[in-house]
């Protein structure tokens, strides 16, 4: 690649892994990011879960050398600025179900609990090498989310929260 290339390809991986500098917010870079992914769960509402999948599985394989690259650039393996993984996965936690404030509210927060505290084994994804360590952990937390908010909805919830 000729140099030229090459900054721009660092560029818009930079643009892209901070959310369009959404990364930058402070205090709290990865719930700003969260909030990203609130707004693409929202758009794909009106699909049915299979549709859900097909356009998030192309979005989190796009982001394993975006968070790559822009880690690589921010000389960090996991910079704080690099949101990609936050908005890209926390989508996954809606897939099963409708969309309803009360859900996005529940997911949302316990997305960001699982995110933060990655527990077992999402914390050992990390260590997989450059972008897909960034992504990993933040799919094993929209999983534990996405299984936590299902035993919510299945114990207090209503049938029609369920999109399957």
């Amino acid at each position: 690649m000729k140099p030229a290339s090459l900054a721009i390809w660092k560029y818009t991986a930079l643009a892209l892994a901070t959310g369009l500098g959404i990364g930058y917010l402070r205090p709290a870079p990865g719930t700003w990011g969260s909030l990203w992914g609130l707004v693409i769960a929202w758009q794909l509402k009106s699909l049915p879960p299979v549709g859900r999948l097909a356009l998030l599985g192309p979005l989190v394989l796009m982001g394993v050398p975006v968070c790559g690259r822009a880690a690589r650039a921010f000389g960090r393996e996991d910079p704080g600025g690099v949101v990609f993984d936050e908005f890209a996965a926390l989508p996954f936690v809606f897939v099963l179900f409708h969309w309803s404030w009360p859900i996005a509210f529940a997911g949302f927060v316990l997305f960001r609990l699982f995110d933060v505290t990655k527990p077992w084994p999402a914390c050992r994804l990390e260590r997989l090498p450059g972008g897909w360590g960034i992504m990993a952990d933040d799919l094993a937390a929209a999983i534990y989310a996405a299984l936590v908010l299902a035993l919510g909805v299945w114990m207090f919830g209503a049938p029609q929260d369920w999109a399957i």
